[in-house]
C-alpha cells in the first residue's frame, strides 16, 4: 500500500510508528512549525521529527483550500489516508483522493466524546471507561462509521496525562489491526454511529483551570485529574493562588463556607466545597515547582498549625 499519514502531536507518533513499520508510507503531513519555549523559536510537532528521524518526506500546508495543497496530495497516489490528532477538519474534496478513503484514530468510544478534547473531558465527567476507533472519515466532525475500537478502564488515579499515554498506545494497536485486515484484502466493517449517546469533548481553555470551590468536591477532583498536566487547576487558597496537581475527595460535612481550609496536616490540606471536602496533596505556588503538601507546609507554618 501507499499511506499517507496526517498528525501533528506526540499522541500521533506511535500511530505513525504502526503506519510506517513496512516502509508504505510515502508522505507525512502536519502542521507547520509554530513558536514554543521561553524563546518562542520556532519547533517542529513531534509527528514531524518522528518523520525526518525515519527520513520520510514531509509537508506542512496551513490548509487543504488551495488546488496546489490538494495536487500536492493527489500526486503522492496514496492508496490510504491515516489522520491521527492532525489539527484540520479535512474537506470532502481531500477525502476523497485515496482510493481506500481515510481512516482516523480518535481517542474516545463513539458516539461518546466527539470533538478536540475527548480524553480530558472523559476524565473530567467521570467516566469509568474510555478507549480509541478506528473510524471512517466522513465530512462531519468525527462522525464516520466505526472499523475498529479497543477500550480501557479508567482508574481514580488516571489523570490527562496517564490516559493520554495509554490510549496513544492503544491507537497504534487498532491502527495496526485495520492495516493488516486491510493487506489482507479483509477491509473492517463499517460500523454506523448510533444515534443515542453523543457527546462533544469541546476544545480545553485555561480559564477552565479556576475551581469552583462552591462546587462538589467530586467534581473538582475530577476535574483536577483531568487538567493534569496541561492546563492544571488553580484556586485561592488562604490568600494564596496555587496551582492543584493532585487532590482526592472526602466524604464529611463542615459548617465551614467553601474554600474554608478545614485542616492542615502532612496527609493534605482538606477544603470545605459545595459537598464534601477535597483534600489536596500536590501543589505548586506562583513561580515554583510542583511540591507535596508536606513541603509545601514547610513553608507556611502558620497554615500547617490550623
Amino acid at each position: 500500500m501507499r499511506i499517507v499519514f496526517a498528525g501533528t502531536p506526540a499522541f500521533a507518533v506511535p500511530c505513525l510508528r504502526a503506519a510506517a513499520g513496512r516502509g508504505e508510507v510515502v508522505g507525512v503531513y502536519t502542521q507547520p512549525d509554530r513558536p514554543a519555549g521561553r524563546g518562542r523559536q520556532l519547533a517542529p510537532s513531534p509527528v514531524k521529527v518522528e518523520a525526518l528521524a525515519r527520513q520520510l518526506p514531509v509537508f506542512q500546508p496551513e490548509n487543504f483550500k488551495s488546488q496546489a495543497a490538494r495536487e500536492q496530495l493527489r500526486a503522492l497516489e496514496p492508496d490510504l489516508m491515516v489522520v491521527v490528532a492532525y489539527g484540520l477538519i479535512l474537506p470532502q474534496s481531500v477525502l476523497d483522493i485515496p482510493a481506500q478513503g481515510c481512516w482516523n484514530v480518535h481517542a474516545s468510544l463513539l458516539p461518546r466524546w466527539r470533538g478536540a478534547a475527548p480524553i480530558q473531558r472523559a476524565i473530567e465527567a467521570g467516566d469509568t471507561e474510555s478507549g480509541v476507533c478506528l473510524m471512517q472519515m466522513e465530512k462531519g466532525l468525527d462522525t464516520g462509521p466505526v472499523l475498529l475500537s479497543l477500550s480501557t478502564p479508567v482508574s481514580g488515579d488516571d489523570t490527562g496525562g496517564s490516559l493520554h499515554d495509554r490510549l496513544s498506545g492503544l491507537g497504534a494497536e487498532v491502527l495496526s489491526d485495520g492495516l493488516k485486515l486491510l493487506r489482507a484484502g479483509m477491509r473492517p466493517v463499517p460500523q454506523p454511529q448510533p444515534a443515542e449517546g453523543v457527546t462533544y469533548a469541546h476544545k480545553l481553555d485555561k480559564a477552565e483551570a479556576r475551581l469552583d470551590w462552591s462546587r462538589p468536591a467530586s467534581e473538582l477532583a475530577n476535574k483536577i485529574r483531568a487538567f493534569n498536566p496541561w492546563p492544571v487547576a488553580e484556586a485561592e487558597l488562604a490568600g494564596e493562588r496555587l496551582r492543584i496537581h493532585a487532590a482526592c475527595a472526602l466524604e464529611g460535612t463542615t459548617d465551614k463556607p467553601p474554600g474554608s481550609v478545614v485542616s492542615a496536616s502532612r496527609d493534605g490540606i482538606d477544603v470545605a466545597c459545595g459537598e464534601g471536602l477535597l483534600r489536596l496533596t500536590t501543589v505548586q505556588r506562583d513561580g515554583g515547582r510542583a511540591l507535596p503538601v508536606a513541603d509545601y507546609l514547610n513553608a507556611r507554618p502558620a497554615l500547617a498549625g490550623r
